[in-house]
């Protein structure tokens, strides 16, 4: 019986298949049309493959007609490679395309930067010959780079994992050597993996560095380890995905995050963009109420999938900081600590989902199950939460909430600062942090203010001269602000000076 039904099956289908209807066609006479003239396959990295790129190919007359060749120019040599209608290749011959139909052509690339004797690298894919020859021109920009990339066992090739406090991790990755803990600005560094700083050393990266990641890695300085970033504000450090293509300038969650763990010390970042992660700044690091854990001035972070700074009873001192959209907040300051933020600019706009908490969020307790598995809330000392010239705003209503629970020290000053604060609800009403009138911690803020962005939409978080932030900032140390903009006199709320929009 099982032979029968399978005798009968392929009579079936020789049946169906003979009953195709083949179609005939024309040559092509040069009258191809396509979705572009230039493929630009954006930037890549040496050695590292492309995304996909895709070309439509359309014959717009009513009759089927044949190409009879499609090829690279450069032949077998050429850099690129094809997809034509779901055959891989570089040259194909008799390609078909129905009446007001179309095919797709593919392409992808993989260069390396050695081999090649100019940086912008070309081709052309020809559609026919002779005098219906046509051409679509194909451009790459190919960056060479310092790779870091995780160790393998040499039998297995099993990728290395970090063992951090002499435990093994799940964490890829592996620890810098000496000749890497310096990054400089003559080639882009490309990380895969998390690139860990050791005990007891230092990761330095200089002025107008470029440093990417692959999806799953990022930094992690270790107990006791120092990063230092040291942009200037001509020559800016920035740290993003390693996709390059124009598709991904603004997806976050393309990395992970920058880790400070506990016992790190005396970290700063100067000058530098963080952007696209799923948080841009993890620090762990019990700090003392004198030594900031990390400096971050001059420095904007933005687009991240979950924070734009984590921070967990550590100490951090900030200046001239734009935190911008996070999909949870754009700084929550948890678990206690020391925090001391002077004109810098909290502005959450993200836009990929609804987002539960405020741009800046700060707290003294954290939350976990006993083995009992009953709820256990711990408390820990805030030492210090003091904005002072900082903007917390964003698209929800609630965009600054002190969440206190008794137990411990709770020390915070906001001054001078401007907050959009709606509490439609009720939800706060009797809770004294956040009574903006009556309370002391309180003095000259600004309550749902209009500030006047350029384009918070994309980021940008410079005031335009209908502001309210204008000349209501208190005069500090920090004379000059994100741009470099003095502002000695008649200082403007936030990390930038006020400027009149074109």
């Amino acid at each position: 019986m099982r032979y029968l039904l399978t005798f009968l099956i392929c009579i079936a289908l020789i049946s169906v298949s003979s009953c195709r209807k083949d179609f005939s066609t024309i040559p092509n006479f040069g009258s191809l049309e396509f979705s572009k003239d230039t493929v630009f396959l954006d930037t890549v990295f040496t050695n590292i493959g492309s995304a996909t790129y895709n070309l439509k190919v359309y014959n717009r007359g009513t009759k089927a007609i044949t190409i009879p060749k499609i090829a690279l120019e450069k032949g077998s040599l050429s850099k690129y490679r094809l997809n034509v209608d779901g055959i891989p290749g570089k040259d194909f011959n008799d390609i078909n395309i129905l009446g007001k139909d179309s095919i797709f052509v593919f392409v992808e690339t993989t260069i390396d930067a050695n081999n090649i004797a100019d940086p912008l690298y070309t081709d052309r894919i020809l559609f026919d010959t002779g005098s219906n020859q046509q051409n679509v021109d194909l451009v790459t920009l190919v960056q060479d780079a310092n790779f870091i990339f995780p160790g393998k066992d040499p039998i297995t090739m099993k990728i290395d994992s970090l063992t951090i406090n002499g435990q093994a991790t799940t964490i890829k990755g592996r620890f810098l050597t000496d000749a890497e803990l310096t990054i400089t600005n003559t080639k882009p560094t490309v990380i895969y993996g998390y690139a860990a700083v050791a005990a007891n050393k230092t990761l330095t990266i200089e002025a107008g560095s470029k440093v990417y990641f692959h999806s799953n890695s990022g930094l992690i300085i270790d107990k006791e380890a120092t990063l230092k970033v040291n942009g200037t504000l001509t020559e800016k450090v920035t740290f993003e995905g390693d996709r390059l293509e124009n598709g991904f300038r603004n997806v976050p969650g393309q990395w992970g995050t920058i880790w400070m763990r506990a016992g790190s010390k005396n970290n700063e970042v100067h000058h530098a963009q963080i952007k696209n992660g799923i948080i841009g700044i993890l620090i762990d690091s019990i700090g003392s109420t004198s030594t900031p854990t990390l400096k971050l001035q001059n420095t904007e972070i933005y687009n991240h999938s979950n924070f734009g700074i984590l921070a967990r009873e550590t100490n951090i001192e900030g200046h001239n900081v734009v935190i911008g959209s996070a999909g949870q907040a754009s700084l929550a300051a948890t678990i206690g600590g020391t925090y001391n933020f002077t004109h810098s600019t909290f502005a959450n706009y993200w836009n990929r989902g609804i987002r539960q908490l405020p741009a800046v969020l700060v707290n003294n307790f954290f939350v976990y199950n006993d083995e009992n598995g009953q709820e256990i809330i711990e408390t820990r000392d805030l030492k210090a939460a003091n904005f002072t010239n900082c903007i917390f705003d964003g698209n929800n209503n609630i965009e600054f909430i002190l969440d206190k629970v008794d137990g411990g020290l709770f020390k915070y000053k906001i001054s001078n600062c401007m907050i959009s604060f709606t509490d439609s609800n009720n939800s706060f009403e009797g809770n004294v942090e956040l009574d903006f009138e009556n309370n002391t911690n309180y003095k000259n803020n600004i309550l749902n203010g209009f500030l006047a962005f350029r384009n918070s939409r994309n980021e940008d978080f410079i005031i335009g001269e209908t502001s309210d932030a204008i000349n209501k900032a208190t005069p500090t140390s920090f004379s000059f602000d994100l741009l470099g903009i003095d502002r000695t006199t008649n200082p403007d709320i936030g990390a930038y000076q006020h400027i009149t929009f074109e």
